[in-house]
């Protein structure tokens, strides 16, 4: 593509009397782990949710040669209906599964008023794996 070409396209795109543009982007997250605990139900009767948590590990080794395993705790929330009621039926904790979904920061804020950060990944699929 010439420079030409190039500068006209960039120019048209990024300029402010242009049609606003909606950019492509991807927040896309997959894990692989094991249940912490079963699932629990939460939310109301309108918006009903299931969330457990997913163990995760990478192994690093030290300089001097031993292995140490380092575990990640994920907040996994479903709110699909059909997905969320079968994850809470038929999943148990220690179960291996797949979850995808995407990630999702936000605040919570405790009895006592005091708000601090989450962060969750809201599942799209769920594949649980017989133990």
């Amino acid at each position: 593509m010439n420079r030409l070409f190039a500068r006209a396209i960039s120019s048209r795109l990024f300029s402010s009397d242009s049609p606003t543009r909606i950019e492509k982007t991807i927040n896309t997250v997959t894990l692989l782990g094991r249940v912490g605990a079963d699932p629990q139900k939460r939310g109301n009767d309108q918006h009903p949710c299931v969330t457990f948590s997913v163990a995760t590990h990478n192994n690093y080794k030290y300089e001097s040669g031993d292995w140490i395993q380092k575990t990640d705790w994920h907040r996994v929330v479903i709110f699909k209906p059909q997905l969320s009621d079968s994850v809470y039926q038929y999943m148990k904790k220690g179960q291996r599964c797949l979850v995808t979904g995407k990630i999702s920061y936000g605040e919570i804020t405790d009895q006592e008023g005091k708000t601090r950060m989450s962060t969750s990944i809201i599942a799209d699929e769920v594949v649980f794996f017989q133990t």
